[in-house]
């Protein structure tokens, strides 16, 4: 098993990140062009809690290694089950996934935790800290040998795909909060 960490801080509030997470995967995002699908699978809120539980399919196209393909076989389409559950009380969005596609081979468990950063925050300048963990393994028989190597290239290939996903979601957060500003400007504008 191999793991792959990282943490990181958008300079955009809780309620900018965890509104703007819902498209993350949308034309201003040019970053995370392997997505193709995003397919809302259910949605609902616990009304003891309050937290809304989302069920999500992601399709994603992306070509494996060629000595993977070459060894295994399969396509380049692949799919990701993810859970969510965003808590407004606690301000907080955890998302967890897992992949769909290669499961009998291949098993990545990811976890993101979106949440307030206090720490880096100030009156008027709120921050948001993301955590991201996912959990490699290698499942398929054989060698260990082949394992070791399954595991290392889908934890680089992993990494470069959350290094442009965090760009792209910079880009959706920033034409975000610009598309809202100008919305607030004509509501006032309206008003006078």
């Amino acid at each position: 098993m191999r793991v792959f960490s990282t943490e990181y801080t958008f300079d955009y509030s809780f309620d900018e990140v965890s509104t703007a997470n819902w498209v993350k995967y949308c034309p201003w995002n040019d970053k995370s062009t392997h997505v193709i699908a995003v397919d809302t699978l259910s949605r609902e809120v616990d009304p003891a809690t309050g937290i809304l539980r989302t069920e999500r399919l992601i399709t994603c196209n992306q070509q494996a290694p060629a000595w993977v393909v070459s060894l295994l076989g399969g396509s380049n389409t692949s799919h990701v089950y993810e859970t969510s559950y965003v808590s407004p009380a606690e301000k907080r969005v955890t998302m967890c996934s897992t992949n769909l596609t290669w499961a009998n081979i291949l098993r990545v468990r990811e976890t993101v935790i979106y949440q307030p950063d206090l720490d880096a925050s100030s009156p008027g300048h709120e921050r948001t800290q993301f955590k991201q963990d996912a959990k490699i393994t290698a499942v398929c028989g054989g060698w260990q040998k082949i394992r070791t190597k399954i595991e290392e290239a889908s934890v680089e290939r992993f990494s470069e795909n959350a290094r442009r996903g965090r760009e792209g979601f910079e880009a959706v957060l920033e034409m975000s909060r610009r598309v809202f500003g100008e919305e607030r400007e004509r509501e006032k504008a309206a008003m006078r």
